[in-house]
């Protein structure tokens, strides 16, 4: 099956200037032309759509979420939750994220490699998903998820390990339980009660121990949430492929960075998320106080140096399906918009191995692509309003459409 999609204006997603009056042939599911209407080929028993001059872009991409959380909900509410209905509740997030154009998303820890599957085989819609299943930490660590009474708030979240050999076990359990990637906590964090962000998480030797394991199995990948400078280094040093957060780079980690080809992944829409004392525990309200401007400073001047930069929200945290707000905030910090747009779709593809078949409307490639009523060069926002993402195509096959409904 042929369709032609027409009167629009292409990003492709590869920093390329925008291309006016353009058309993008989807048949079978993959691209078969992307470019100026000039150039296009004849269609004659293709399937067209007027776009009617909105804004064509690839599908994007959340390198970091959690679909098991959401912000209004603490440890103990996750201990009384029905699994039942958790499932169903984690599959309407699902479909609401597909439904804000995000059209693959990593989930950095919290849910099985089940859900990964019953979207593979249409059982659910939702983003195409890469999961990490559990995170690993050490004792009193970040993903250490004890309560007071020793009872474990969270045991399908964390992964505890103390020694470089207990490190590669964890890495091991977790590539057993079907995980695409292993993440690990390189620092302490700001929602967790037993550390901060300047702590180390697992040290050096555990983490290089946990990329070795990583790299014997088909060369998976290692997402490192790292928030103080210290952990940063201890991670960029044992080659992770990405930092999570990043909020305490120096310019001496942005030369380690560089150097190694590391990406950040700075979601900062937990940093741009609003300080509310009432609502928060009072070591999550007293961190972040803290941590706020040093976050805002210190990622603004990671994109002034190029650092690689990946899109990733750390939905569940903040709230989900407003993913694409992540974008505004990297323009705030001084990126420019098509940077921004690219973090979202390339950059992020390379981040996670999918390059070669995602993240840019390029002839050949897999055809998973955003229509927008608007201009997003103009006014980024607009890609963070889901009203505003007018059509959603997965592998050539339509998802969300609202075209045809106005």
């Amino acid at each position: 099956m042929t369709t032609r999609y027409q009167h629009t204006t292409l990003i492709q997603g590869t920093g390329a200037t925008p291309v006016p009056d353009a058309v993008l042939v989807v048949d079978d599911g993959l691209i078969a032309y992307a470019g100026p209407a000039a150039g296009a080929p004849p269609t004659p028993t293709a399937t067209t759509v007027d776009l009617g001059g909105r804004t064509l872009l690839p599908g994007f991409i959340d390198c970091h979420a959690h679909l098991c959380m959401t912000p209004e909900r603490g440890l103990l509410a996750g201990l009384a939750a029905d699994a039942t209905v958790e499932t169903f509740e984690i599959a309407r997030r699902l479909r609401a994220t597909l439904d804000a154009g995000v059209t693959t998303l990593r989930d950095l820890g919290g849910v099985p490699a089940g859900y990964r599957t019953a979207i593979e085989r249409g059982l659910i819609e939702g983003p195409r998903l890469q999961v990490a299943v559990k995170v690993i930490s050490h004792t009193g660590g970040h993903a250490d998820c004890s309560l007071p009474g020793g009872v474990d708030a969270a045991p399908h979240l964390g992964e505890i390990a103390d020694t470089a050999d207990e490190a590669r076990l964890a890495a091991r359990r977790v590539l057993r339980a079907g995980a695409d990637l292993v993440k690990v906590c390189a620092t302490g964090g700001m929602g967790s009660p037993h550390d901060d962000p300047d702590d180390e998480g697992l040290t050096y030797e555990e983490l290089t121990a946990v990329v070795d394991e990583a790299a014997r199995h088909r060369g998976k990948r290692v997402a490192a949430h790292a928030q103080g400078s210290a952990g940063i280094r201890n991670a960029l040093r044992a080659r992770v492929t990405s930092i999570e957060h990043g909020y305490g780079m120096t310019d001496e980690l942005c030369d380690l960075a560089l150097e190694h080809g590391t990406f950040l992944v700075p979601t900062l829409s937990t940093v741009f998320a609003p300080l509310d004392r009432e609502a928060m525990a009072e070591h999550h309200f007293r961190k972040k106080s803290r941590w706020a401007r040093i976050s805002r400073e210190n990622i603004a001047h990671a994109i002034s140096r190029g650092v690689p930069i990946a899109l990733g929200t750390d939905s569940g945290v903040v709230p989900h399906a407003r993913n694409l707000l992540e974008l505004s905030y990297l323009v705030e910090l001084g990126m420019e918009p098509l940077d921004a747009i690219t973090a979202g779709t390339l950059n992020a593809a390379r981040l996670l191995g999918l390059d070669r078949t995602l993240g840019s409307l390029e002839t050949g490639k897999t055809a998973d692509f955003v229509v927008v009523d608007g201009d997003p060069l103009a006014d980024i926002g607009v890609l963070g309003r889901s009203d505003a993402i007018v059509l959603v195509a997965q592998s050539g096959t339509v998802r969300k459409d609202l075209i045809t409904a106005r």
